[in-house]
């Protein structure tokens, strides 16, 4: 797919629209679902997490009491700029320290600039799908955790009810990349959004992925009628 060549401009482009929209069209549903994926998190002392973006789950995951370090890797600048000031003001009211908290790295999560085994688990919410091989992206992911460590990973997949898959496709084809290029004032955007979820794998293909990427105790966990799933697996 083409726009995943230049995935980090497009979230640029629609960074400053992108959290209202986010919430906004998923009716907050959304953020349950970051609820519901931290839940399944091992504690851990340094999360790494993939396309930190604006920095909602490692905010839940700190929230929570999942990490204690986070680094986040995103090749949106613009995206990171606004997930630092998020992460600074709830650090504020927290009375927490942003600066020892969450690190933001510039970067390609097919190729990351991290050694071996840098980190005790690693997280993805809603990147996976952008990445230009998924493979690579996993080997990436594999690489850089500790022995024993967990992934967890939450991404958009594709309902099996016939009717709700009717009326997800209604919404996913019309309504969102129309609403979200009136807000956003980008073209492209949410009809990238739309494409990229139907044509990624979910399910038990997305986790034969994970474990010929070297993941062993694969699990999924669909939500809101297979909108999204969680997955998880150890190192």
């Amino acid at each position: 797919m083409e726009e995943k060549q230049h995935i980090g401009q497009l979230f640029d482009r629609i960074a400053g629209t992108y959290d209202g929209l986010n919430h906004g069209l998923s009716l907050n549903i959304d953020k349950r679902w970051r609820r519901k994926t931290v839940q399944q998190m091992v504690p851990a002392q340094h999360v790494l997490d993939v396309a930190i973006g604006t920095a909602d789950l490692t905010i839940e995951m700190l929230r929570r009491g999942k990490a204690q370090q986070v680094t986040g890797l995103d090749l949106s600048k613009q995206m990171m700029a606004i997930g630092k000031q998020k992460v600074d003001k709830w650090a504020l009211t927290t009375r927490q320290s942003p600066i020892t908290d969450v690190q933001f790295v510039y970067g390609n999560a097919q190729h990351m600039p991290f050694d071996d085994a840098s980190f005790d688990a690693v997280t993805c919410a809603y990147g996976c799908r952008n990445f230009q091989n998924l493979d690579e992206g996993l080997r990436e992911m594999f690489r850089v955790l500790k022995p024993g460590g967990q992934v967890t990973i939450l991404e958009f997949s594709y309902p099996s009810n016939p009717l709700v898959r009717a009326s997800y496709d209604i919404y996913f084809t019309h309504v969102l990349p129309l609403v979200g290029r009136m807000v956003s004032h980008d073209k492209t955007a949410y009809s990238y959004l739309n494409k990229s979820v139907k044509s990624f794998c979910w399910g038990e293909a997305f986790a034969q992925h994970m474990r010929e990427a070297g993941f062993s105790d694969t699990r999924f966990i669909p939500l809101t009628f297979g909108i999204t799933t969680i997955y998880t697996a150890t190192k």
